[in-house]
């Protein structure tokens, strides 16, 4: 396995290989990119559905087929911004989406192969771009690009994550690389790249402990969250939205699910080239289903790192203590980062209360009753060593 056959690379793992300021969409965007550009603007009116009522309908079915697919990212990352914030942006959410957003929104996540709406990777992983081009991808060099209101608390949410998913370039590249050494039986080499794993995870949770700085519990819940919610498990649609022009979709709602940090592929990756398992339960349902709103080339990394990845039958049946140790260090580091994430979700999210529709602070974003089932999949976790 090697990461540049699944649009990857150390250096940025399962970011945009490309940085969004630098695509420049075709002109039949231009009323869209205005729009998106003044979001927070349209947002603050209070009637955010009059003014993107008035969109014209770009007519994107064959642009889709055949785009560069740096501009249909970004076209995704415009598009599912509008979409949310048409949804979400007012006191009550609408029965409907209008074909002006619902055909468009459509035929781009078609071409990409995921749901039309609001993704993880549309709102972290092809969301941001180096302030100063020559500096790294890290917290004091990075912006994000699109945004609900803006403002300090929702970039630093967003860039923190785009600072996690770099860093794990590392882990990405050493776990295609393990896939090879475990079969070669090469424990030097196996422990070497364990032990630089385990490093890398300790610059992870450093900028993972960085939420607090410059992004509040309050703000986040009030300002930030209600925006990215999806459509399914949600009360405050009653069964999900209806896509206008689709034929389809016909008038039935679509219920699809919110975007959140599970989508991320770091933790299914570690999971899959470990060989970690998780008993059935509610989340373990809601994560299998979230993998197919992944972009498609970071589902066929995890699902070939599942297939292929021999490593714990290797460390298990070795006597070298080193690999071992190594080995469970790089477990008890993905279980250290879902305790912090437990910790973030009980502050951020259910310790909050609000009226806000749609936003209950017991269900995250995707729909489910996080709180408890977090806490089991962390201990099965650190459960699973050799």
């Amino acid at each position: 396995m090697e990461l540049k056959d699944y649009g990857m690379s150390r250096e940025r793992g399962f970011l945009s290989h490309y940085e969004i300021d630098s695509i420049a969409l075709p002109s039949q965007f231009d009323p869209v990119v205005d729009a998106a550009g003044k979001l927070s603007g349209l947002l603050t009116t209070g009637r955010i559905r009059h003014w993107l009522d008035a969109l014209p309908d770009p007519g994107l079915e064959d642009w889709a087929k055949n785009a560069p697919e740096e501009e249909v990212r970004t076209a995704m990352v415009h598009y599912s911004f509008l979409v949310q914030a048409y949804v979400w942006g007012e006191p009550e959410p609408p029965a409907f989406l209008p074909a002006n957003l619902s055909r468009p929104m459509v035929a781009i996540a078609d071409r990409l192969g995921q749901a039309p709406l609001l993704p993880y990777s549309s709102y972290v992983l092809d969301n941001w771009y180096r302030i100063d081009k020559a500096g790294p991808v890290d917290l004091d060099n990075i912006a994000m690009y699109q945004n609900f209101y803006g403002g300090a608390d929702e970039n630093w949410f967003v860039l923190v994550h785009v600072a996690i998913e770099a860093e794990a370039g590392v882990l990405l590249d050493n776990a295609a690389k393990l896939v090879t050494v475990s079969k070669q039986r090469d424990e030097a080499e196996a422990t070497r790249l364990l032990i630089e794993m385990d490093a890398a995870w300790e610059r992870i949770y450093g900028h993972f402990g960085r939420m607090p700085e410059r992004c509040d519990p309050y703000v986040y819940f009030h300002r930030v969250r209600p925006y990215i919610h999806g459509w399914a498990n949600n009360p405050a649609l009653d069964g999900g939205l209806v896509y206008r022009g689709i034929d389809r979709f016909g008038d039935t709602p679509q219920a699809f699910r919110g975007q959140t940090g599970s989508q991320s592929s770091i933790v299914p990756s570690m999971d899959a080239l470990f060989q970690v398992g998780h008993s059935d339960d509610p989340l373990k349902s809601f994560l299998d289903e979230l993998h197919h709103y992944r972009p498609v080339p970071h589902r066929r990394f995890i699902e070939d790192l599942a297939a292929q990845s021999t490593l714990r039958d290797f460390v298990g049946g070795s006597d070298d203590q080193a690999l071992k140790d190594a080995f469970n260090a790089c477990l008890e580091q993905s279980a250290r980062f879902r305790t912090r994430h437990l910790e973030y979700a009980a502050s951020y999210i259910n310790k909050q209360a609000g009226s806000i529709a749609g936003n209950d602070p017991d269900v995250g974003t995707g729909g489910t009753p996080f709180m408890r089932y977090l806490k089991k999949h962390r201990d099965e976790n650190r459960a699973q060593t050799v």
